[in-house]
C-alpha cells in the first residue's frame, strides 16, 4: 500500500486508527465483514467546486472497483454523523465513479450506535462496528499464550493495537505495557519500521488514553523499544550538537574577553601573537582568567 500523510492536527486516537489502518487494511477489512480484497488506499481528500475540502478517515479502491470508506468515531453517532458520512460517500461516488461502503469504527461507550438515516423517501445506512464489544484482556492473554509457541500474524498484531479501545477489565496502563512486551518479542519477524510503526500507534495511544502518572510506569518498557531507542538517540544526539554549539559559543565569547583586555591594557603585542598562535592564546587565557579554567 502507498504512504500517506497523517495531519499533525488530527486527534490521537484518529492518527493511531490511520496509521493501523495503512498497515493493516487487508486484515482490517475481513474483520469488518469485507470479504473482498484491497487494491490500494485510495485519496480521502475530495474538493467540491474549489470552496470546500471534504476530508474522510481513510479510503480504500477494493479489488472489484468498489471503494470501503473507513471513519473512526469515539463518540456515539448522531444523524449529522451520518449525513455527513453519506455527503463523502456522494463525492466519492460522483467524482470517481464508483460504488462506496462506508464502515464505522467506534470506541464508544455508547451501547446502541446509529447507523441508519431515513429522509424523505432515502433511506441511508452504514456498518458500524462497535470496539468495546471486544475483549482486551482476552485478546492479550491468547496472544500472549500464541507467541510462547509460534509468531504472531498480522491479523493479531492488528488485534494487539486495537486493545485500548476495546473493553475488558484490563487497565489501559497494563494493555499498553503488555502490549509493547508483545511487540518486542516480535523484532526477529518485522523490520525495524515496522516494529517502529506500530509502537508508534500504541505510543499515541497511550498518550490519549493514560495519565502522566500512567506514562512514567511505563517509561522503563517505552525506552526497551525500537521508538524509545530512537528518541533516546535522536535526544543524544540533539545534546551533543547543543553541547558543541554552546562550547562553541562559549569559547568565542571568551576569546573577546580576552582581546578586549589585551587592547585596555594596551598590550597590543600579545594581541597581534595569540591571534596566530593558540599556544600562546592559551597562556594568556590562564593568565587574565584563571577563574574560569
Amino acid at each position: 500500500m502507498s504512504e500517506r500523510e497523517i495531519p499533525k492536527s488530527s486527534p490521537l486516537e484518529d492518527r493511531a486508527l490511520k496509521e493501523a489502518a495503512r498497515l493493516f487494511g487487508e486484515e482490517l477489512l475481513p474483520l469488518l465483514g469485507i470479504k473482498e480484497r484491497v487494491k490500494r488506499v485510495a485519496p480521502t481528500e475530495q474538493v467540491y467546486l474549489n470552496p470546500k475540502d471534504f476530508m474522510q478517515d481513510f479510503n480504500y479502491e477494493m479489488m472489484d472497483g468498489s471503494w470501503i470508506h473507513l471513519e473512526f468515531e469515539s463518540d456515539s453517532l448522531k444523524a449529522e454523523d451520518l449525513r455527513r458520512f453519506r455527503t463523502y460517500e456522494a463525492m466519492i461516488s460522483q467524482h470517481y465513479r464508483v460504488p462506496v461502503t462506508t464502515c464505522v469504527l467506534c470506541s464508544s461507550t455508547v451501547k446502541r450506535l446509529k447507523y441508519q438515516l431515513t429522509e424523505g423517501i432515502n433511506v441511508y445506512q452504514v456498518k458500524v462496528i462497535r470496539l468495546k464489544d471486544k475483549d482486551a484482556t482476552r485478546i492479550i492473554r491468547r496472544l500472549e499464550k500464541k507467541q510462547k509457541k509460534s509468531r504472531l500474524e498480522r491479523v493479531d498484531l492488528l488485534k494487539l493495537l486495537l486493545t485500548p479501545l476495546m473493553g475488558g477489565e484490563m487497565p489501559q496502563e497494563e494493555r499498553i505495557n503488555r502490549g509493547m512486551l508483545l511487540l518486542r518479542q516480535e523484532r526477529e519477524h518485522l523490520s525495524q519500521e515496522e516494529q517502529m510503526q506500530m509502537e508508534a500507534v500504541l505510543y499515541t495511544l497511550a498518550l490519549k488514553f493514560l495519565t502522566k502518572a500512567d506514562l512514567k510506569k511505563i517509561k522503563e518498557m517505552m525506552n526497551m523499544t525500537v521508538l524509545g531507542e530512537m528518541i533516546l538517540q535522536d535526544g543524544i544526539e540533539k545534546g551533543l550538537k547543543k553541547g558543541i554549539k554552546e562550547g562553541i559559543q562559549a569559547g568565542k565569547e571568551q576569546i573577546n574577553r580576552l582581546n578586549q583586555r589585551l587592547i585596555d591594557e594596551n598590550r597590543l603585542d600579545d594581541l597581534k601573537r595569540a591571534a596566530v598562535d593558540k599556544d600562546f592564546q592559551n597562556q594568556l587565557l590562564i593568565e587574565l582568567f584563571p577563574e574560569e579554567l
